[in-house]
């Protein structure tokens, strides 16, 4: 397994995160539990949850987590474990968002469940507009000085919010963001023009999510052809937006003999700013080919040939003006 430190911070991550969002809606516990030893046994030390994981059983998922720290063997102490707040945990008006009330109370229930004294990456799930970071970070601080919480990062955030995050935590002597986790593939790009930009200025390791956008980059043409699964809802129209540039690029993964989904987490692999991808398996053998990404090293005309199929962004404002 590769390491890297997470941005600016020396933690230390492994270049692949074990995304536990299937674990209990689509993988039940026995199967989830197996996958989270495997990826440890391969060298992963750096799973990613969210409070809000279980969709319909909110917090099962960091509830499955947390039984399998209890079987104990180290497996606490070898993770780096990361959570979310921001969405809805309950009625109540103060049970969403990043009120400092919120964080409070959404902080120890997610210890609770993942049966553990601290969180080693606390990220804000997506931006609070109606909460002063003011209050945010006075939060944070408190989490910080009681030991319940290491690092913070951020997900979904624009690049003045990383921007406006940061300055304001610098104010306070306060570390702030060391992450932030986007949406990032070949087919949305869209983070290279600012997000990305505002991490690397700001020390923060980009943490992708969606690495095959739904499966779209998943060899999904070639699957329909051998009488597999039909692409449905979002996929179905995105794959009808970008039929020929999907083609094009499961092409070019058999002319390289690699399969299509481990060509896309090679390619983020690749990408500046990036620390770890996230793959989110639900079964132990989609675990196996994104270990695979890791070996694969792609050469300047490969990576030539994958921009050609897929344009990406350069950093604003360069991207649209002059």
């Amino acid at each position: 397994m590769k390491y890297t430190h997470l941005g600016r911070s020396g933690l230390q991550v492994s270049r692949l995160c074990l995304g536990t969002m299937n674990f209990g809606p689509k993988t039940g516990e026995e199967d989830s539990h197996r996958i989270m030893d495997e990826a440890r046994e391969a060298g992963i030390n750096f799973f990613d949850t969210a409070n809000v994981y279980g969709w319909d059983n909110k917090g099962l998922t960091e509830e499955i987590v947390g039984r399998w720290f209890a079987q104990g063997g180290g497996r606490r102490e070898a993770t780096v474990i990361a959570t979310k707040l921001y969405g809805s945990m309950g009625p109540g008006p103060n049970d969403t968002y990043l009120s400092a009330l919120n964080i409070r109370q959404a902080l120890d229930a997610s210890l609770r469940r993942l049966q553990t004294d601290h969180i080693d990456l606390y990220q804000f799930h997506h931006i609070d507009r109606n909460t002063p970071w003011d209050e945010i970070w006075q939060a944070m601080e408190t989490a910080v000085a009681q030991g319940k919480v290491i690092y913070n990062g951020s997900s979904n955030f624009a690049g003045w919010n990383i921007a406006e995050a940061q300055e304001n935590a610098r104010r306070r002597s306060f570390n702030g963001l060391i992450s932030e986790q986007s949406i990032y593939n070949l087919v949305n790009r869209a983070v290279e023009r600012e997000v990305i930009p505002a991490a690397q200025k700001y020390g923060l390791g980009l943490i992708p999510w969606s690495p095959l956008q739904g499966g779209l980059l998943g060899g999904i043409l070639k699957a329909q052809d051998d009488g597999g699964r039909r692409a449905e809802g979002r996929v179905q129209d995105l794959l009808a937006k970008h039929r020929e540039q999907i083609q094009a690029y499961e092409d070019l993964a058999a002319e390289l003999e690699i399969e299509p989904g481990i060509l896309a987490l090679a390619w983020l692999l690749h990408q500046p700013a990036v620390s770890a991808p996230i793959t989110g398996p639900r079964t132990a053998g989609q675990l196996d080919d994104a270990l695979a990404a890791l070996d694969i090293e792609l050469d300047a005309e490969t990576l030539e040939k994958l921009d050609a199929i897929f344009p990406g962004h350069k950093p604003a404002p360069e991207d649209y003006a002059w």
